[in-house]
């Protein structure tokens, strides 16, 4: 008979992570189990401030319906598997992490989800494709506005395309297209703190019209063009009127 853990237990030992966020919510998403690392990203002190409480009490509200919204696919029975995503928390710079959630089954049924959200890590560097590796890295960094071709980054690094997608998941623990979807989000992060249209950002980052940026870009950072815009604005505007009151 194998060995059952606990989420009590695993808590405790994901304690011990400061780059995992490691979390489980029942049906109805409210938090049962939180990571301490998860409590002080969202600024607060105790464990007892997450559980009992859903993601709509604990984050914006541009924020919070993306992340219902996920959750309510994996009750449904959907696995979510390494998605790429920019975690926005009030008291940290945004950051990129990769996101896995399970549906958590109690007696036979769908009661729950379990996941975990991992910081993206440095690239290897000593890996023996690495110099080759960053050729392709130096291609989507100027094209990612293009149209890119799998087999074209494999040339580059001379591999086939399944040994590509294979070292870049050891290398950069991304695939090519996570990275040059990556690399496209952060473009339009930038681009959405100046004057810009949202339609006119998304042409200048490679997607093809207005609604596939605003799709994209919802799934990866969990708002909108125009709630992100809306965020950014308010936090200069406060940072304004706090460095006036001085």
């Amino acid at each position: 008979m194998g060995v059952k853990i606990s989420a009590d237990e695993l808590q405790v030992l994901f304690d011990a992570l400061p780059d995992v966020v490691f979390f489980v919510k029942d049906h109805a998403g409210r938090y049962t189990h939180a990571n301490l690392t998860l409590v002080r990203r969202l600024g607060l002190k105790r464990r007892e401030e997450v559980i009992g409480h859903s993601v709509t009490e604990l984050f914006p509200t541009a924020l919070s319906s993306s992340y219902a919204s996920q959750d309510k696919r994996v009750l449904a029975g959907e696995v979510i598997e390494n998605q790429l995503e920019v975690h926005i928390f009030s008291n940290r710079s945004p950051g990129w992490c990769l996101t896995c959630k399970r549906p958590l089954e109690i007696r036979g049924k769908v009661g729950g989800v379990v996941g975990i959200s991992r910081d993206l890590g440095q690239p290897d560097g000593r890996h023996p494709t690495y110099v080759r590796l960053r050729r392709v890295i130096a291609h989507l960094q100027e094209h990612y506005a293009d149209s890119v071709r799998v087999q074209t980054l494999a040339d580059l690094a001379d591999l086939s395309v399944a040994q590509l997608e294979r070292h870049f998941r050891r290398v950069f623990q991304l695939t090519p297209q996570q990275v040059l979807t990556k690399l496209r989000i952060e473009a339009a992060m930038r681009l959405l703190r100046g004057e810009d249209s949202v339609a006119a950002i998304g042409l200048a980052c490679g997607f093809a019209d207005q609604s596939a940026f605003a799709r994209q870009f919802k799934a990866t950072v969990g708002m909108t063009p125009r709630d992100y815009r809306a965020m950014v604005a308010a936090q200069a505007e406060k940072r304004e009127s706090g460095a006036t009151s001085l």
